[in-house]
């Protein structure tokens, strides 16, 4: 009865609203207009929904949608997708449980057909999960919880790989899907609210499978410090770090700490906040990035190199030049990389490198 009476109130606010509801129908990338989803341009919309996140993945009629902000942003992420034109996601993929990522999704569920929904989960103690979980039943879809190595491919051209989480956590952050989007020689990596240990466990379990240096990132949890750990940053070296976060947010977000490690890197930050809807067009060769606020400029960056790495002769750890726990003098040998200082049989510093 509860149920019934939310999805009357859902539909009953969507119309009001203006939105027209569309019946769930089925139907795929591959079937639908003729089987023709292929386009030049590969678009990537980070939807500007404030302290909260939400991504759509265009490529011709082939259309991804990840995470949906807040449950108030629900009808603005609804009034995106209709302005893209979009009438069909051939996916939703909710990171994890918490409502800045989850709480729009339902909205959206109520008004657009949906081929496949990803999660890391199918139990969440939240009302606003439990919308999420009703909505996806409404469609006669079940929850996906995908696998590492796990491939939603629109073509050879267009696949997104799931590469996280690789083991089971307890914190809901740590959760969070992981997805690497690849389009020619292009490639975008969406990390949810990941964390640095998360982080670093899928760095290990991969290795050298998987090709981390991509070139747009998703920043994790907003610019917190708890994410985008030393090893991460240098591993992934984006071309252009991406921050979804609300202006003045009591969280702080994104931390200093995180900024000045991007930036001391040489890679130009984007936030919502500062610029709004941000997109990123791809021709499988280059990369273009355009924002909504056109009175406002990405981050500046420093040019420079990360630092160089100082491992401990006997402990055979690793640190960067800032970190408090540095060994003597005597005891340091100084590497240029971190490859070479991996393969020397140094491991990093939890402190500094996490």
């Amino acid at each position: 009865m509860k149920k019934n009476l939310i999805s009357l109130f859902l539909v009953l606010t969507l119309l009001l609203c203006g939105c027209e509801l569309q019946a769930p129908v089925e139907t795929t990338a591959e079937t639908r207009n003729g089987g023709e989803v292929r386009s030049d341009t590969l678009t990537v919309h980070f939807i500007d929904v404030g302290q909260a996140d939400c991504a759509l993945i265009e490529w011709g009629d082939f259309e991804v949608l990840i995470d949906g902000g807040n449950k108030e942003d629900g009808q603005l992420v609804i009034s995106y997708l209709q302005q893209q034109g979009v009438e069909y996601l051939d996916a939703v993929i909710c990171t994890h449980a918490h409502e800045d990522h989850v709480g729009g999704l339902p909205s959206v569920l109520a008004v657009y057909p949906t081929a496949k929904v990803y999660a890391p989960t199918k139990t969440y103690s939240s009302n606003i999960f439990d919308d999420f979980l009703y909505y996806v039943d409404q469609q006669g879809l079940e929850v996906t919880i995908p696998e590492p190595g796990d491939r939603l491919e629109a073509s050879d051209a267009v696949v997104l790989s799931f590469l996280g989480p690789v083991q089971s956590y307890a914190e809901t952050n740590d959760t969070s899907i992981v997805v690497k989007l690849e389009y020619g020689e292009t490639s975008f990596l969406f990390t949810g609210d990941m964390e640095t240990a998360a982080e670093n466990d899928m760095l290990d379990y991969w290795g050298n499978q998987v090709n981390w240096n991509v070139d747009v990132l998703k920043v994790g949890h907003h610019g917190s410090d708890t994410s985008s750990g030393y090893r991460f940053v240098y591993e992934t070296d984006p071309e252009y770090a991406i921050i979804s976060c609300g202006e003045g947010n009591s969280y702080g977000h994104p931390h200093e700490s995180v900024t000045s490690r991007y930036r001391d890197a040489g890679i130009p930050m984007f936030r919502t906040d500062e610029l709004g809807h941000i997109i990123a067009t791809s021709d499988g060769h280059e990369i273009a990035i355009t924002w909504e606020n056109q009175n406002a400029a990405p981050s500046d960056v420093e040019s420079g190199e990360l630092a160089r790495y100082i491992g401990n002769k006997n402990s055979k750890k690793l640190h960067i030049e800032t970190c408090s726990s540095l060994p003597k003098e005597e005891n340091r040998v100084i590497f240029d990389s971190y490859d070479e200082a991996i393969e020397e049989g140094y491991t990093p510093c939890s402190s500094c490198m996490g």
